[in-house]
């Protein structure tokens, strides 16, 4: 054991500081612009990458003088990373303390995004805050769902909604719904006519889409490309409504998971069709947690009164035609 802890081969010069210096070089490229950052003078972020540098024993930063930006080398490219993790698990255990201290009272911070917003978010509110009326309950939109779940990793986020099919530890979710995408259509569109829309029939479609690095997007594309067909993208857009309202105006048609269609909209009048039998897809809407971090009776409650909505909710039975407007199509 004490051969462990006096172990020459770590290195043990290094503190919390040196990499938060390093990660805010490697952030803005400048030794002043990291000061700012920190709220350190210049020379003490200097200090402080030269200290680390010989602690570690490599060269970390490359210098190259006057207003050039500066960089990290390899070696400093390869501390980041782990840099990265042990601020991330410090923020993650100061979380911790806190959660521990606030006991049955104080804050329980929240990650959701558009879907979980709509549908799961507000009766899993009103229904926590009856029961826990003493905790606030900190709410943080993200577009995208592996946005949330970095934050929870880092001790930011206490839960998040999220897409749990692609979870990974250190994290742990509880399954709410599982939500089928389904095309949507702009009223009197000739693929409106089927009972459901095969892929193969998508070839030259103009389609309305998110973008390309969001997880939902991803599906869909993967699943089209499967088919060898080519739709033209002629817009991008990663907000629900925006997209419906798009396609209600004849703009195009677009693949989307169910729970992201807007009901009784006026202004955004689509057909809803299931994708063909053989070629559906669909997502697991669960909420996430660290499976290291310390979770509060608090925490519990609100994934348990989640769960509990969750199975009450009524998903739409699909076609699904929002309203019956004119048709755009002859």
């Amino acid at each position: 054991m004490t051969d462990s802890i006096t172990n020459q081969d770590l290195p043990l010069g290094v503190e919390v500081r040196h990499l938060a210096a390093l990660e805010a070089i490697a952030r803005t490229s400048s030794f002043s612009q990291a000061a700012t950052l920190l709220g350190y003078a210049q020379s003490a972020v200097s200090q402080q990458i030269a200290t680390l540098e010989r602690a570690v024993g490599h060269k970390l930063i490359e210098r190259p003088g006057g207003p050039r930006p500066v960089s990290l080398t390899s070696a400093g490219e390869v501390l980041l990373r782990h840099a990265t993790h042990i601020t991330a698990r410090l923020g993650a255990a100061k979380a911790d303390l806190d959660a521990l201290a606030a006991g049955d009272a104080g804050a329980l911070r929240v990650g959701t995004f558009q879907s979980a917003s709509a549908r799961l978010l507000p009766p899993t509110l009103t229904r926590f805050r009856d029961e826990w009326p003493r905790i606030t309950v900190e709410l943080r939109n993200e577009r995208r769902s592996s946005v949330l779940e970095e934050l929870v990793r880092a001790g930011q986020l206490d839960l998040a909604f999220s897409d749990t099919g692609l979870l990974a530890a250190p994290l742990k979710g509880a399954d709410l719904i599982t939500d089928p995408y389904v095309v949507m259509l702009p009223p009197g569109h000739p693929l409106a006519a089927a009972d459901s829309v095969d892929l193969g029939s998508l070839d030259g479609v103009r389609m309305i889409s998110g973008s390309p690095d969001d997880t939902c997007e991803s599906r869909v594309m993967d699943a089209i490309e499967r088919t060898g067909v080519r739709p033209q993208t002629i817009f991008r857009s990663d907000d629900n409504l925006t997209t419906q309202r798009l396609v209600a105006s004849g703009l195009g048609i677009a693949i989307v998971p169910l729970l992201a269609v807007e009901l009784f909209v006026p202004d955004a009048a689509v057909t809803v069709l299931p994708l063909a039998a053989g070629q559906q897809l669909g997502r697991t809407i669960g909420i996430v947690w660290h499976q290291d971090r310390y979770r509060t009776r608090a925490a519990e409650a609100f994934v348990e009164t989640a769960v509990g909505v969750a199975g009450s909710i009524g998903m739409p039975t699909i076609p699904v035609v929002t309203s019956r407007p004119t048709p755009l199509f002859v």
